[in-house]
């Protein structure tokens, strides 16, 4: 299908790895291979990448060169072969931006996270301007989930949340596209025969 994906990103990476989303939010049963137009006339609401494809490609190692192309304001989903939305874990850093993008997550995935188990990773301090924002997202994760846990974790780098889901044998990791670049060093530093084992996916928005 059409995309409206710059063509400077399309030289990056082939099209076909590139999955297009009109939905918002995403339809039931929502599946990261194949794009779909729920209005003709609306923006994109979501960019979805093969993870291990991409990977596996000449260039795969370097994805930053291609992710750096998307539209910032368009989120973009890395999904593994299985893909999945059972444990979810949400990377909530105390900004703005943080919130903004797990409630959009939230409205996006609202059809498909109904018997999710999701957690929330905060860092152990706070300010106390932000706590009442914090506790309003825990609320509507609640809400939009079917178990939600929250957790105080002083995390510097994503390498610690990549670390902690894989552990946890979370899913899908939501996190700031301001995260790309260290995310594929990660890719680069895991082992071979490790990625096609993974379950992880990540969402990464604003």
């Amino acid at each position: 299908m059409a995309s409206s994906i710059p063509l400077h990103f399309q030289i990056e990476l082939s099209e076909s790895f590139i999955h297009t989303f009109y939905c918002s939010p995403l339809p039931l049963f929502f599946s990261p291979e194949k794009g779909c137009i729920c209005n003709p006339s609306a923006n994109p609401a979501l960019y979805t990448l093969d993870l291990h494809e991409a990977l596996a490609m000449p260039y795969g190692r370097s994805l930053q060169k291609s992710l750096k192309h998307i539209i910032s304001i368009v989120p973009v989903l890395l999904y593994v072969p299985k893909f999945s939305t059972q444990r979810l874990l949400f990377h909530y850093d105390g900004t703005p931006n943080s919130a903004e993008l797990i409630r959009k997550f939230l409205h996006l995935f609202q059809l498909n996270i109904t018997d999710s188990i999701a957690t929330i990773v905060s860092p152990s301090f706070i300010p106390k301007s932000k706590l009442r924002e914090e506790q309003e997202l825990i609320q509507l994760i609640r809400i939009h989930t079917k178990e939600t846990s929250f957790i105080k974790f002083n995390f510097s780098k994503i390498r610690d949340f990549w670390s902690y889901a894989t552990q946890q044998q979370c899913t899908l990791l939501v996190t700031s596209k301001a995260n790309q670049i260290a995310l594929n060093k990660v890719f680069f530093q895991v082992d071979e025969d490790q990625l096609p084992k993974a379950q992880l996916s990540f969402y990464l928005s604003i």
